[in-house]
């Protein structure tokens, strides 16, 4: 008689597969993707080595599944908060730029992972999917303030680029688990305010100049 899945090992294979990625995620919040290896997620989720790889073809396969969900949760949250932030065009800019370096600079291991670790092509390919993801969400927005006149006039497809971009790079030295931060001393509110106040600046935006400009 041939093996037929039932409803009752459909499901355990689910939660089998379920906490391997959990274990995975955890992994690489705490170490990065290099930190993830299969015989420390087998570890981590109580199980085999050899059971991982019933549920992925390889390494790269989990990483990239992993990828892929870590980064669609930020990415929902950094949508999420941009939408709901209200009418104004320049807010919700400020919400995105907030909630993206906010949430970067809470969990920076994860942060460094997604968005700066050397990973492999597969992961690499999650990647720029969703940074083309954030890229629509700040063109969009560029758009839209050059549509309202809240924007000077420009490309929305160059300076949304652009904007994550910035945003990006603003971060890499805080969130290198290296060091090499030459912004040390100085708080990640600040970091952020900043940021904030340099994107609106670049996009002709009107803002109200910090009182302190000794920083």
């Amino acid at each position: 008689m041939p093996y037929r899945e039932t409803d009752a090992t459909r499901r355990r294979a689910e939660e089998r597969r379920s906490s391997l990625l959990t274990a995975a995620r955890a992994l690489v919040a705490r170490h990065g993707f290099a930190g993830a290896k299969v015989s420390a997620i087998a570890d981590a989720a109580g199980t085999s080595t050899g059971l991982v790889y019933s549920y992925f073809d390889n390494r790269d396969e989990l990483l990239a599944t992993v990828f892929r969900e870590s980064a669609s949760h930020e990415l929902a949250m950094t949508r999420h908060a941009t939408t709901t932030s209200g009418p104004d065009v320049a807010g919700r800019l400020e919400a995105f730029i907030r909630t993206f370096a906010g949430r970067a600079l809470r969990g920076r291991q994860l942060a460094w992972a997604l968005l700066f670790e050397p990973v492999s092509a597969l992961v690499e390919a999650e990647r720029l999917v969703y940074r083309r993801a954030y890229i629509d969400i700040a063109e969009h927005l560029v758009r839209d303030g050059i549509d309202t006149g809240a924007f000077a006039p420009q490309h929305p497809g160059v300076s949304g680029a652009a904007t994550i971009g910035a945003i990006s790079e603003s971060l890499i030295g805080r969130l290198n688990p290296l060091g090499h931060d030459s912004l040390d001393g100085l708080p990640d509110e600040t970091i952020v305010d900043d940021i904030v106040l340099y994107c609106h600046r670049a996009l002709g935006a009107s803002v109200i100049e910090p009182k302190e400009t000794s920083r």
